[in-house]
């Protein structure tokens, strides 16, 4: 039951606003705006063909491999930074300059490098997705409570065992906070690479759509890529409730408590 509720919460909007968007759009004779139920009948015609092995497929295998690539790095670079005092305050000045040059920008440069194939794609994604989370892990590491520390370090905990039962645990609200905001740019970033000189994917069939002025096959992939983000979005917040399970219920205490 309470599944079932969360589920009906989570479509509730979506569905009013595609009913809306329906209505709004319907007889409409505006070239670029279709109606919406032109839209759909594009949706259906384009994207269950082959185009779902030839275009997202790839496009989705890419997301997912630079995401979970840039989350790796991310932890395992983050949890050493944060844990050393001297080490932040080295890198942190080059991590900060890092940080402020848009992914965006080092398309052309990464082509020049890795050609226009997968690679380069990955890099992008990478690019844009560790940040978010290399920085969200050294400030979850930076602020663990000294005292509970201090009691690993007097029960004698191995660093395997500080790392399981302590830092990461600590760490986790923050790290989960960075992979959401990573996962939004990782999909932008996606699309983006996708339209310079590619052969497929989805932002590349978006963008072959609107140079042949397919609207209605355009707006398709548009509504494409905010199903894929809500898919992953959906799939990112079950693995949280699951790794998270005792924040949330401590959240509830203190709610309910107050």
């Amino acid at each position: 039951m309470r599944v079932l509720s969360r589920f009906l919460y989570a479509v509730a909007l979506p569905c009013l606003l595609a009913l809306g968007w329906w209505f709004a759009s319907r007889g409409s004779q505006n070239f670029f705006f279709p109606p919406l139920s032109g839209i759909l009948s594009a949706f259906a015609d384009v994207w269950f063909s082959a185009k779902i092995v030839e275009d997202v497929l790839p496009s989705v295998l890419r997301l997912a491999s630079g995401y979970l690539i840039a989350a790796g790095m991310g932890l395992a670079l983050g949890v050493p930074i944060g844990l050393s005092t001297r080490l932040r305050a080295y890198v942190e000045p080059v991590l900060e300059f890092l940080r402020a040059i848009p992914p965006p920008v080092l398309v052309p440069i990464l082509i020049l490098f890795a050609g226009i194939g997968t690679t380069m794609k990955l890099m992008v994604i990478v690019s844009g997705c560790l940040w978010p989370v290399l920085l969200n892990t050294i400030e979850g590491v930076r602020g663990l409570d000294e005292t509970l520390g201090a009691t690993t370090r007097a029960y004698r905990f191995t660093r395997r065992g500080r790392l399981v039962h302590f830092i990461l645990p600590g760490a986790a609200p923050l790290i989960f906070a960075g992979l959401r905001q990573s996962l939004s740019i990782g999909i932008i970033l996606m699309v983006i690479s996708e339209m310079f000189a590619a052969s497929n994917g989805i932002g590349f069939t978006i963008v072959q759509f609107q140079r042949s002025f397919a609207i209605p096959e355009m707006w398709s992939g548009i509504i494409l890529l905010g199903l894929v983000g809500f898919i992953f979005a959906s799939v990112l917040g079950f693995v949280e409730r699951r790794v998270l399970h005792w924040y949330f219920g401590l959240r509830a205490a203190e709610r309910n408590d107050t």
